[in-house]
């Protein structure tokens, strides 16, 4: 009883939500952007809203300038709903190249898979039994797609909220209140619009680095204010990624590569790979036959960092030319003209590319007996 008459008088000391954000609604008339999954007309239901479905799968954690051409080639490639449900996850997951986090186009395919089957959902728990959409996917979609006023609160709609009404705690453990105050804005003045407004505000004017002078509502905002803008919202403390350093192995024979076959689960699932190994100073003590496993050529290239969401790969490239197979558990050797039409994740991408390139010429000779040994035996 208790926490439910705390988040009654939080509600109440907020002013109205539709008097409060009406300031945006001619901002974002004037300044909003053209994107290729925006609809025209704001006030209707949107004409197609497997487009809004895809780009808000594309848009999570993912730039909007970096979403843009993915989009475009996606809609041309899977125009509907139906031409994606019956796509291999091999063509998906070769589409969605580059973009990452690759566990969302399996989500996007499953969802197309059971809207076809079942149709749309109309309202906002139908949208959340969809595979992938979470509160704030299902939200989006059911108030930019289909006009309803469920509030959407993403990252940039939360840094707003906070600022304009001086929440100086995490805004994320008041999600529920927020979306309660701000539903009678999305009914006075539109879901879509407002939706798409609010997210347009945190996006171009109220960032890391806000522009108080350029924004509509900063005459209401509690934090500009009271001069807190930079410290609002609060941080989160963020977990520290693993760090593991590890070998990335690009062997041929005879024009065909060692590569594993997608997975069903893991980080890089439904994506080919490169065979890896990690960084042991014991490989080093298997190093003295030069020409091991009857090897012809090797080739390095410098080092790189690969980031994950955390974890942090210290990545040795290496590419190995054999004179003889050999069997490798969890790995296939595929022939190298379809090398390059395989879905792979951007590490594996860039040793792909790598391949085309000249090797560094101050690499030290590495230890691939050792690698070798290891990479047959399985460990």
């Amino acid at each position: 009883m208790l926490l439910i008459l705390y988040r009654e008088n939080l509600r109440m000391s907020w002013p109205d939500s539709a008097e409060l954000l009406a300031p945006i609604v001619p901002w974002f008339t004037a300044v909003c952007r053209e994107l290729p999954w925006r609809a025209q007309d704001l006030d209707r239901l949107h004409p197609d809203p497997y487009a809004v479905l895809v780009s808000e799968q594309m848009l999570q954690q993912t730039q909007v300038s970096t979403v843009i051409p993915y989009f475009q080639r996606w809609m041309n490639r899977y125009p509907d709903l139906g031409s994606l449900a019956i796509a291999s996850s091999d063509e998906i997951h070769k589409s969605w190249e580059g973009l990452g986090y690759y566990r969302r186009v399996r989500n996007l395919q499953s969802a197309a898979q059971a809207i076809v089957q079942h149709n749309w959902p109309r309202d906002l728990k139908g949208l959340m039994q969809l595979p992938g959409l979470g509160p704030y996917t299902a939200a989006a979609v059911a108030s930019i797609a289909f006009q309803l006023p469920e509030p959407a609160l993403d990252g940039n709609a939360f840094r707003v909220l906070a600022r304009i009404l001086g929440i100086a705690s995490d805004p994320k453990k008041a999600g529920n209140e927020l979306r309660t105050w701000l539903k009678p804005a999305l009914q006075t003045h539109g879901p879509s619009r407002m939706t798409q407004a609010v997210m347009e505000l945190g996006a171009m004017v109220c960032g890391s680095n806000p522009k108080c002078s350029e924004c509509p509502l900063a005459v209401g905002c509690q934090a500009h204010r009271q001069g807190v803008v930079q410290s609002i919202p609060m941080r989160a403390t963020r977990i520290k990624p693993t760090e593991v350093e590890l070998w990335l192995l690009a062997v041929q024979f005879q024009h065909h590569w060692l590569v594993r076959p997608p997975t069903e689960k893991g980080l890089l699932a439904g994506l080919w790979s490169w065979p890896t190994l990690a960084v042991e100073t014991t490989d080093d003590l298997a190093a003295e036959n030069p020409h091991p496993y009857g090897l012809i050529h090797w080739r390095s290239w410098p080092s790189w960092t690969q980031i994950y969401s955390h974890r942090r790969e210290k990545v040795q490239p290496l590419a190995l030319e054999m004179a003889a197979s050999f069997e490798c558990a969890g790995c296939v050797w595929e022939d190298e003209n379809s090398l390059q039409a395989l879905a792979m994740g951007r590490r594996d991408q860039q040793l792909r590319e790598q391949l085309s390139t000249s090797p560094s010429k101050k690499a030290e000779a590495p230890p691939i007996a050792g690698l070798l040994n290891r990479l047959i035996a399985g460990s």
